[in-house]
């Protein structure tokens, strides 16, 4: 296995089929979606079938961000956020896409962090 993820059975693995990959997956949880606001990001979530039994991430930065460089690495951090987060296991069935807001950029991760885990934290709670 390459260096790059976790070894599934710490169950810190982001795996593939976890992740928002179609465009019209993003536009469905924008269109439909409920959305939770923070100063550095807003949260969309949208149910999912209940039998799926995990959740899906997407990440959406915009040009207003930054370069590629800078966008690429707050994806990165945001996907980190999110594989460390002990409680993503206890997530219903739902697609959850982070739309980054240009002062991401600059926050620290620490900051981006606790952000998203606060925005993230009652979805937690809605599980069963």
């Amino acid at each position: 296995m390459s260096g790059r993820q976790a070894h599934p059975e710490t169950g810190e693995a982001l795996l593939p089929h976890e992740r928002l990959r179609q465009r019209g997956d993003f536009l469905l949880c924008y269109r439909r979606g409920r959305r939770r606001h923070g100063s550095l990001v807003t949260l969309y979530f949208l149910s999912a079938e209940p039998d799926r039994g995990y959740a899906r991430l997407g990440i959406s930065v915009s040009r207003k961000v930054g370069g590629a460089v800078v966008r690429n690495r707050t994806k990165r951090r945001i996907r980190e956020c999110y594989r460390r987060w002990s409680e993503r296991r206890r997530l219903p069935s739902v697609d959850l896409l982070i739309h980054v807001k240009p002062p991401a950029a600059q926050a620290d991760f620490s900051t981006l962090e606790s952000e998203i885990l606060r925005l993230l934290g009652p979805l937690a709670s809605q599980r069963g």
